[in-house]
Formats: C-alpha cells, structure tokens, sequence
C-alpha cells in the first residue's frame, strides 16, 4: 500500500529551534540551528517510515475561522516578531524552505485555515487508499487516528507511533472522541478552557457512558454527581464552542493534488542538503 507522509512543518521547526543545544552558526555568522536539526529530523523521519508520498505543510501568519469564533484561541502564543532575530525561529524558514526545494518535496504556508485543517483534509480524503503518517506533537490529530491513520511524534530513538490502541490504552477513549474529550478538558496550550470540575478521568467515564459531547449535553439531567451535571449545564455554550474550534473537518481546498507528493529517493545526508543550499563551505 502508497504511503503519505504528513509533517507539520511549523510544529518541527518550534521542536527543533529549541530543542537544539546551542545555537549553532555557519562560518558566515548566520545562525543555522533550527535548519540543521528540521533537515536532520526530516531526513531521519523519511528513513524510519518510507513513504511514497510527502508533504511539509507551515502555519501562515493570518486570521482564521478559529479566532473569529473565539478570540482567546490562542491569544497566549508569543509574538515572535517582536523577539529578536536569535530568539525567533521565523528567521530560518527561508533556509528550509530552500532544503525542502533541494530534496524536492512539497510545501506550502497556510492563507486561510490551519495546518491542522490541511492534513486533516489529507487524511480524511485519502486515508482509505493510503497509509498515512503524522509527524507532529500536536495532540489535535490524535482525533483522525485509524487502523491506517497513525501519529508520529518524533524523539529520535525514542520516536513514538500513536495508533488506536495507544488512545484506548492512555486516555480510556476511541480516537474518534478526542475532540469531545479536549472539549471537555480544554488544551493550555491553545488557551482553551474546559469545564470546571471535569478532568481526564471524568471526561473518558462520561464518555464511555454518553458516546459524544452532544450527547453529554443533552442527558445533563441524569448525570448523578451534582458537581459535574452543574459543570456541564454551567459551561454548555462554551463546550460547544470548544469542540467547533478543536474538531478537524477537513474541508478545505488542499495546496497539493497527491500525485504531486510522490517522494523521489532521498540519499541525501544532513550536510549535503546544508551544503547545497549554500549554508555549510
């Protein structure tokens, strides 16, 4: 079976950009680090699932359907163009950008949506033909998981592969209630709130009684602690709100047609890709 290799871009550059030790500058003093470790991280991801097809896909810098709907969607993020250049991991998007062309594989930079709503377009259209890959530590695509949809999230040798079992076996729900999950719970990291009086362990038995979000909503009522029937009552409109700004629809015009993400062989090392793209002698 074609295999489809989905990297979100944005999240291993933020991984790479801080993960790396130091930052690290080419004999011209420009800083390379978040480069060197996005190319390395790449090469190493595309080595250790073997796709047919690949695509990186980045955030762009816009408003989104998200914000409209709540303008605290992420209002907790930094505003890295007011950081200086060595703090900012934007400053070295043009140089992978250049490695990207060099090994041949597609990218693009969202205009109107998330990245998140790009790969779930992908997956959602072609994950009963392909085997499809994640690459991203962002908790939102545990939702599309499938017996052919998986979730890389990369760590080197401690690299971790996210199936249907691993949702079952971490967080006692299918992968398709994540997003009533984290509905529930809300996301720090996405300034999200949830409900008051509802973690993970309450969310996964209300879940596995009630089968959605919706339906948790609408059966309130027979829910026997007061605390949690309260809660939901209470946080009705912002629950509802919640799943609308987490759920993966996957309706957006996709930037790629897919016989447009075939992967050539790629032989290249790390310095090489770097070499040629003019940032190592």
């Amino acid at each position: 079976m074609e295999k489809l290799l989905l990297i979100d871009g944005s999240n291993l550059l933020f991984q790479m950009f801080f993960g790396m030790p130091a930052r690290i500058v080419n004999g011209s003093g420009k800083a390379i680090q978040g480069t060197m470790g996005f190319v390395g991280a790449l090469l190493k991801i595309i080595r250790m699932t073997e796709p047919t097809h690949i695509s990186v896909l980045f955030d762009g810098e816009h408003e989104n359907e998200r914000t409209a709907l709540n303008a605290d969607y992420k209002a907790n993020r930094i505003d890295y163009s007011e950081l200086p250049e060595e703090q900012c991991p934007f400053t070295q998007l043009s140089d992978i950008y250049n490695a990207l062309d060099y090994l041949k594989i597609k990218h693009a930079e969202t205009t109107v949506c998330e990245t998140d709503d790009w790969i779930a377009g992908y997956a959602l259209t072609y994950g009963k033909d392909f085997q499809i890959i994640i690459s991203s530590f962002d908790s939102d695509y545990f939702q599309l998981i499938t017996e052919k949809i998986s979730v890389l999230r990369y760590r080197g040798l401690k690299t971790l592969i996210c199936t249907p079992e691993y949702i079952i076996n971490n967080l006692g729900i299918l992968p398709a209630q994540y997003a009533d999950f984290k509905s529930l719970v809300g996301d720090a990291s996405d300034n999200i709130r949830g409900a008051d009086k509802i973690g993970p362990k309450t969310a996964s038995q209300l879940l596995k009684k009630f089968n959605t979000l919706e339906n948790i909503i609408s059966n309130a009522e027979i829910i026997e602690s007061k605390h949690i029937r309260e809660s939901i009552v209470r946080n009705t409109e912002r629950l509802q709100t919640n799943y609308k700004l987490i759920k993966l629809r996957g309706d957006v015009q996709l930037p790629f047609a897919i016989d447009e993400l075939k992967l050539e062989d790629v032989q290249s090392t790390t310095r090489e890709v770097l070499n040629e793209i003019g940032l190592l002698p």
